[in-house]
């Protein structure tokens, strides 16, 4: 996530919002920034309640190991007209590259 704030300039130059979702509680996002990561500057979306409805519509809610129940890494980019037109699913210990990110964001035709 820090990946995502240190570039928030580079996507807001595109016209772009980046947003975070997870199955964590608002409580738990608040606690990860103040203990670990520090504090995000876009929007953290818990998908807490009922658990996992928006990440398993997009098919990342894991079902299986190595732990069931969270979600996978995954960056979507969904134009102005809120259709889903770019989409990755990155092994749980990778961070999505922000240079592919804009590369992608950029080819789709934003600003």
């Amino acid at each position: 996530m820090p990946a995502f704030d240190s570039a928030r300039e580079k996507f807001a130059a595109l016209d772009v919002q980046v947003l975070d979702i997870s199955v964590d509680s608002i409580l738990s996002h608040i606690a990860w920034q103040k203990k670990d990561i520090g504090m995000m500057h876009f929007p953290l979306c818990a998908d807490f309640y009922p658990h996992g409805e928006v990440t398993q519509k997009y098919g990342i809610l894991r079902g299986g190991p190595p732990i069931p129940g969270i979600c996978e890494r995954a960056a979507f980019v969904i134009d102005k007209n809120g259709i889903l037109v770019w989409a990755k699913v990155y092994p749980l210990d990778q961070t999505p590259e922000m240079d592919e990110l804009l590369g992608a964001v950029r080819e789709i035709g934003f600003k």
